[in-house]
């Protein structure tokens, strides 16, 4: 185990920034390991999280650092060149390949090699992957010559792992071998304490770039920070900073002008989305999925409140004119987004004597006791979404709109609910 003073060294020499015990132990963890050079590392995390950071100290630490660092991005490689980028190829190949070409794994020989997204590798270039950590031998594509190479291999990724050997994504051999050694890099909403001390880096540095006051934050500023759940980790920190120090002219930030820039992701104050869901799967759910479906909901909330406003109305004119026909009735209704809409009705009159409603907007009848009928919040989803479309004479971006969702999350809930 690392002193804290060895531990301080690495995090000035990498500009590592933040005090929480669970970071301070990767840390010591990736010095520790470091000169034991046979051991594979597998590191794990969230995107954005700063898993980058420990392959380098692992190499810095070790026997190899002065030998060759490569870091390969494998999310951002296409399939169909994956091979030729780590392992190489021979000329003529394949269309293009107008000449030999040493491969990362080639080029790194004697270094480290830094493989992040490891998770998104084609199976094929993880057998391929597989023997390069068994044997250190590879074979360039295209060719049939067995190639060398001494390298040691830090992998990274976001993924669940075991979830993705259970489905067949990865070889659960591969897995064991790269986790020779595992790493986890906690995510940033469990560093409350770290938050301000980054934000704070992040906005001085900003200050210098741009050549101006660094910005500062208010008590209810910190608080917005350190209670918000920062799904893009660091990476988002630190773009939040940029704009902030970019886009507000005064110098003094407070909570109400901070949270213009968080995006809503949670729905923690909607129990009704939560009631059926273990807290396994709460840490699971999808934030984005999460966010959308508080907008939806709440549209639906707003939509049902005013259809029973409706109700009561009709409900009361039945009590002081029964068996007549009502020919005035309010002619508008609000949207979740602000607007107003002409309302028609199937019929130009209202007949009070019978117990039933139209829904304003589509011209259906519903039953007096709509809200006595039990639905699902998908079943209640799909059918706002179909009315939506059908008073906008199926123009998405209208119906976006009215519904206060993105066209993108409008196409997939059409698809998910079949409204084609």
């Amino acid at each position: 185990m690392q002193t804290n003073a060895e531990i301080q060294q690495v995090k000035q020499r990498f500009g590592i920034i933040g005090d929480t015990p669970e970071l301070l132990q990767a840390i010591s963890r990736a010095v520790q390991i470091a000169p034991i050079d046979d051991a594979d590392v597998l590191i794990t995390g969230e995107s954005g999280a700063g898993k980058e950071f420990f392959p380098q100290i692992i190499h810095a630490y070790s026997v190899r650092k002065h030998g060759k660092y490569i870091a390969v991005n494998c999310g951002a490689i296409p399939e169909g060149t994956i091979d030729s980028e780590l392992f190489g190829h021979e000329k003529g190949a394949f269309t293009g390949a107008v000449s030999s070409r040493k491969g990362y794994f080639e080029e790194a020989d004697g270094g480290t090699i830094f493989l992040d997204e490891v998770g998104e590798l084609p199976l094929t270039t993880q057998a391929r992957l597989l023997r390069v950590l068994e044997s250190g031998e590879f074979i360039r594509v295209g060719s049939s010559a067995v190639y060398k190479t001494n390298v040691r291999v830090v992998a990274a990724t976001n993924l669940d792992m075991l979830k993705a050997i259970s489905e067949g994504r990865f070889r659960e051999d591969l897995y064991y071998r790269l986790n020779t050694v595992h790493i986890e890099v906690p995510p940033l909403r469990e560093r409350p304490n770290d938050i301000i001390l980054l934000f704070r880096k992040f906005a001085s540095d900003f200050a210098e770039k741009y050549r101006m006051p660094a910005i500062r934050l208010t008590d209810d500023a910190r608080s917005v920070l350190t209670s918000y759940r920062w799904p893009g980790n660091v990476r988002q920190l630190k773009n939040i900073a940029r704009q902030v120090s970019i886009y507000e002219t005064s110098r003094e930030i407070t909570g109400e002008m901070l949270i213009k820039y968080l995006p809503q992701y949670t729905v923690g104050n909607l129990p009704v989305l939560r009631q059926s869901v273990s807290n396994e799967d709460q840490q699971r759910s999808n934030p984005l999925l999460d966010n959308e479906r508080k907008v939806i909901y709440e549209a639906i909330l707003k939509m049902q409140k005013e259809l029973k406003e409706l109700r009561e109305i009709v409900n009361g004119l039945m009590a002081g004119k029964d068996n007549t026909v009502i020919e005035t009735m309010p002619r508008m209704i609000s949207h979740p987004s602000g607007t107003t809409t002409h309302i028609s009705y199937p019929h130009d009159s209202i007949h009070i004597n019978e117990p039933m409603y139209s829904d304003v907007e589509s011209g259906e009848v519903l039953s007096n006791d709509y809200e006595e009928q039990p639905a699902s919040l998908e079943d209640t989803e799909r059918e706002t979404i179909r009315r939506a479309l059908a008073r906008n004479n199926g123009k998405r971006k209208k119906t976006a709109l009215e519904l206060q969702i993105s066209e993108r999350t409008l196409y997939r809930k059409i698809k998910e609910y079949n409204l084609e």
